[in-house]
């Protein structure tokens, strides 16, 4: 049984920053690659960006030079910095690890 759970979301103005967390814990034998998603209302699930075993981080387009990913080395827990927050950010973000998903956390963005 593998648990993922997700926290940090919230309300945010246009332009301001939030941290997601992701920890995943259970029956993991081994470190492995995390990735985030968006589910923006009335959406299709999104890859947002990915991270290695390794620490490599990879975007999508439209948050390159705003997200940052990262993640304790050595652990299966992963963050996601969000800066200069957009409208179109608003939605659920989710957290993936193998074949499991965690529940989302909300982030609205809206003045």
């Amino acid at each position: 049984q593998v648990r993922v759970v997700e926290s940090g979301g919230g309300l945010v103005q246009p332009g301001g920053s939030l941290r997601l967390s992701c920890a995943a814990s259970g029956s993991l034998n081994a470190i492995y690659g995390m990735r985030w998603y968006h589910q923006a209302p009335g959406h299709e699930r999104e890859l947002v960006a990915t991270i290695t075993t390794d620490g490599v981080p990879n975007y999508v387009d439209s948050v390159k030079d705003r997200f940052i990913i990262s993640r304790d080395s050595g652990k299966n827990t992963a963050y996601l910095q969000m800066n200069s927050l957009k409208p179109e950010d608003t939605g659920v973000y989710l957290c993936k690890i193998l074949t499991y998903w965690g529940q989302g956390t909300q982030v609205t963005v809206s003045s």
